[in-house]
């Protein structure tokens, strides 16, 4: 071996070594703020998420996928199950998760972003399996084969329904008819072979759950304050922000469904309707239903404080910076 490839080697080693050791530092020493209230760096957030679409890819690759996937049939009784086990941590169009879903941290992931995406199989793999460390449970104890791709099937048509189609679809007395035309005819006619997550419950026959009423603001315990950039940089990721929109230096979810917030204060209107001023982003942060009905973004319990603290954020999200 020539002098320079013995130094060259020595370097990669003592590279190596010295990454190592400060990384076991890091660890040992308890740098890593491992809080749900603290957002993985994006270099850490990246790996990860290389590493879960990788995983996926890889261990879903031999699945075959049912040829009735896209039926009505299974559609319907996907809904079912959707609503008692998935709307909870990862809402639907128009409804918030449940408040203790909103802390979670990687934060649930949109399944109508992921629905466009993803393939059946690797959908179904991920409901089946779970996803350590994310709070995804893994539905294989708890539901059958044919229950999962219900609900995967189900998923599918996710991203054909309105928020009111949707709600519709909860109505008995509509299921049987019109509303549920909206699910079976989105399904016949091919949903997008792209699906995500979440899924299930224990039986197929079981009726949908209505959905949860929005979720009430908490009363204020303190002064408000005038809002904070920072405070509400961390405040919009306790809200799962992150899993519909992409937010500027902000590790969030990899498909989105609601538009980017690049460049969010130079626009001169809030979701088409709202002159863009900070009093108005609160209000449409706190109660975007009543200021456009209909609209895919649903109430989620904003306190006043962080509203304020994230509309301070959103004003610093310029294109001209």
């Amino acid at each position: 071996m020539s002098r320079w490839k013995r130094v060259a080697a020595w370097l990669v080693a003592a590279l190596a070594a010295s990454g190592a050791a400060l990384g076991a530092a890091v660890i040992y020493f308890g740098l890593y703020d491992v809080s749900a209230t603290g957002p993985h760096t994006v270099p850490v957030h990246a790996l990860l998420d290389v590493a879960l679409t990788r995983s996926v890819k890889v261990r879903s690759a031999d699945i075959d996928v049912p040829d009735d996937l896209d039926s009505p049939t299974r559609t319907q009784r996907g809904d079912a199950l959707f609503r008692a086990h998935c709307v909870q941590c990862h809402g639907a169009p128009g409804q918030a998760p449940e408040p203790y879903a909103l802390g979670l941290n990687p934060a649930p992931a949109s399944l109508v972003g992921s629905a466009r995406e993803r393939p059946a199989a690797e959908m179904f793999w991920i409901t089946r399996h779970g996803v350590k460390m994310t709070g995804m449970p893994a539905w294989q104890y708890r539901l059958t084969d044919e229950q999962i791709w219900d609900v995967v099937a189900f998923m599918r048509v996710l991203p054909t329904l309105s928020p009111e189609e949707y709600r519709n679809l909860a109505q008995p007395a509509t299921a049987a008819s019109g509303a549920s035309s909206a699910a079976s005819s989105a399904a016949s006619s091919g949903a997008s072979s792209a699906a995500s997550s979440d899924a299930s419950s224990s039986s197929p026959s079981a009726p949908a759950a209505a959905p949860s009423a929005p979720i009430p603001p908490p009363t204020p315990s303190e002064p408000l304050r005038v809002g904070d950039a920072m405070a509400g940089r961390d405040a919009l990721q306790q809200y799962l922000c992150v899993t519909c929109h992409a937010i500027p230096g902000v590790p969030g979810a990899r498909h989105h469904v609601g538009p980017s917030l690049a460049g969010m204060a130079d626009r001169s209107r809030i979701a088409g309707v709202l002159p863009n001023t900070p009093d108005n982003m609160r209000q449409w942060l706190m109660d975007p239903q009543r200021i456009k009905p209909g609209s895919a973004m649903p109430a989620l319990g904003l306190r006043e404080q962080d509203a304020r603290d994230i509309a301070a954020f959103l004003r610093t999200l310029s294109n001209f910076d």
